[in-house]
């Protein structure tokens, strides 16, 4: 005879949740104490993603207000070399990188070619070729998608936990119905007294597998939202760097 069944006898019915658990049978606990963990864990990556993506957020609008203010592009490279480290700075630091490997020298001199100035005079050794070009957007593009899955890392675990939890916690009132209706079988008694109680305790799995899935779901589902939000900013910034190297007429 189980736990819940000899309370029962006894008249010591669990009249609060809290009681259901402490009586609840082992298998019931154990997937009480998972759910615990994943409900820890979860909130852990939900504070830390909104730590990390308020962070990017200070450290962008620092970095643009910045290269806002430089005139041109080896300026606002100087300018963003000297903030604190961000998914812009890097950004920009790959292109002007790459840029200056395909045009040694060519970001040193501080002046582009004069727009009525041909190749002849010597005022072509600092535009890039289409090949060179699409090289420079592939780069680009590289360090925007590995930006990207840097700031989604431990998104998808919320996902896994919103998807898991409630599963579980049906497996616990599974378990739970289970082992109240063999008690019943058992002590010989079929009337609502001794049904509800075994059924109470079944349902604290499925509250407790919801309470971890809804607030797991709801933070995965905004941070994938601003995950979107800052790829574009970043693809956006990326074709701003292409332009600004148009302007100068380095390309």
């Amino acid at each position: 005879m189980d736990l819940s069944l000899l309370l029962q006898v006894r008249g010591a019915i669990p009249t609060t949740p809290w009681e259901l658990v402490l009586t609840s049978s082992r298998e019931t606990q154990f997937v009480l104490a998972v759910l615990v963990i994943f409900s820890v864990v979860s909130w852990y990556l939900i504070v830390l993603k909104w730590w990390q993506f308020r962070r990017m957020r200070q450290l962008g609008d620092r970095f643009m207000a910045e290269v806002e203010k430089a005139p041109r592009l080896e300026d606002a490279y100087h300018a963003a070399m000297r903030l604190p480290p961000s998914p812009y700075n890097r950004l920009l630091r790959e292109a002007v990188h790459f840029f200056t490997e395909l045009k040694p020298g060519a970001l040193k001199g501080g002046h582009a070619a004069a727009p009525g100035a041909t190749a002849g005079a010597g005022a072509a050794p600092t535009v890039l070729t289409t090949t060179q070009l699409e090289a420079l957007r592939m780069v680009l593009a590289k360090e925007i998608a590995a930006e990207r899955d840097l700031a989604a890392r431990f998104i998808p675990w919320l996902a896994t936990f919103g998807s898991v939890s409630p599963l579980l916690g049906l497996l616990g009132t599974v378990l739970g119905v289970m082992d109240a209706f063999i008690g019943i079988a058992v002590g010989g008694s079929g009337n609502i007294a001794a049904v509800a109680p075994g059924v109470a305790e079944a349902l604290v799995t499925t509250v407790a597998g919801l309470a971890v899935a809804v607030p797991a779901v709801m933070s995965y589902n905004l941070y994938v939202n601003r995950l979107g939000l800052f790829a574009g900013e970043l693809e956006g910034f990326g074709q701003e760097i292409v332009g600004t190297l148009a302007r100068e007429g380095r390309i």
